[in-house]
């Protein structure tokens, strides 16, 4: 089988070709992909007055779901890029003229997709999930704990979780005077906190203000009355509202592969069930779309007539026909997450081109073999 044999030198001449291509053009669009996204976080960054070193922590933890979605995308391109160019190059034609058959000069991008796959894997069951729980929780802390200590004076600071905080001025020993807080965590029954002094502490929840000598301003809302409450000594916890998202169920997309397959009946109802084994299912069956993609593109090159500047036709229909592929494969999967039913077609849109494509890349080789000279 020419499958079987071991790597010979021009196998590794081509998977060298196909390997560096492949990092270069990943490489290139995840950059791209994150430059865009990342400027969502600018603003977030520059408000807070952070450091670079939080802007790259924080964008670099998407970077895993983007390597997971480029990877199969890219693995197409250079597949099709290397063997085109070997194809006008003729060096396809001497290879064939040397008795190897089109199974056999496949066999690097085969190598190629078989180690893309593993990656993929890894990224969806493992890097993917983690790292987005890890960017969830890294967001949370710097919107709701730093931003409450970020405080200027004269500037009305919002807080996520519906508080205002206004502070007149702020000393040397980082003590706040002239405080005003508009508390509207309690739906319909909103509260004013006036404070002469008070300070900012950590506390286990997150962000707390110590105010003294002040008073809470709320409005009954049965009587209309407002009802004026003095203290000398107040804490506030400025992320109790926000606290907790962080033990609710955790996104589709940050659950792992056993929380998928086993959510808690607890936290996730029966209708978002459905969506979360779609999702476990389709994070196992994806990958198979690499090895799919590349046999698309091997097929594109080894079984269209030599012409010396490419099939323009054969290449086209190939890039026409993993762009159906792609959007035949969202549909899908929403779909699948309404009914759990048609998940196998998951696979089917995985990997059924890739079966059918090793079906007709072997039949050539046979073909070619059984023809005499």
């Amino acid at each position: 089988m020419y499958l079987a044999r071991r790597p010979s030198r021009l196998d590794r001449y081509i998977f060298g070709q196909l390997a560096i291509g492949l990092v270069a053009a990943t490489l290139g669009l995840v950059a791209l992909i994150w430059l865009t996204q990342s400027l969502r976080f600018i603003q977030l960054i520059i408000q807070r007055g952070l450091s670079p070193f939080v802007f790259i922590h924080l964008t670099g933890l998407l970077l895993p779901s983007f390597f997971a979605v480029i990877l199969p995308i890219t693995c197409f391109i250079v597949t099709l890029f290397v063997y085109t160019r070997l194809s006008s190059d003729r060096e396809l034609t001497v290879m064939r003229a040397s008795g190897l058959s089109d199974a056999a000069i496949a066999r690097p991008a085969l190598a190629l997709a078989g180690v893309t796959m593993i990656l993929c894997w890894v990224l969806n069951i493992w890097l993917v999930p983690t790292s987005l729980s890890s960017f969830r929780k890294f967001e949370f802390e710097i919107r709701n704990k730093v931003a409450a200590f970020l405080l200027e004076p004269g500037v009305f600071t919002p807080i996520p979780g519906h508080i205002t905080v206004y502070i007149q001025r702020r000393d040397a020993n980082d003590v706040l005077h002239g405080i005003l807080i508009e508390d509207s965590r309690q739906k319909g029954v909103p509260a004013t906190i006036l404070a002469r002094t008070g300070r900012l502490v950590a506390g286990p929840a997150g962000p707390e203000v110590l105010l003294r000598d002040g008073s809470r301003e709320q409005v009954d809302a049965k009587t209309g009355r407002l009802n004026i409450l003095s203290f000398k000594r107040n804490l506030i916890d400025l992320a109790q509202s926000s606290t907790t998202k962080l033990t609710a169920a955790p996104k589709t997309s940050e659950a792992t592969i056993w929380q998928l397959f086993h959510p808690n009946p607890a936290q996730i109802p029966p209708a978002t069930r459905k969506k979360w084994h779609a999702e476990a299912w389709r994070r196992l069956a994806t990958p198979f779309a690499v090895l799919s993609y590349t046999l698309i593109a091997l097929l594109a090159v080894l079984r269209s007539p030599f012409r010396r500047h490419g099939g323009t036709i054969a290449l086209a229909g190939a890039t026409f026909g993993i762009t159906f592929l792609v959007a035949l494969g969202i549909g899908v999967d929403s779909l699948a997450a309404r009914q759990n039913g048609l998940i196998p077609l998951i696979f089917v849109v995985s990997a059924g081109p890739a079966i059918a494509g090793a079906v007709l890349l072997l039949r050539a080789g046979r073909r070619a073999r059984i023809v005499p000279a």
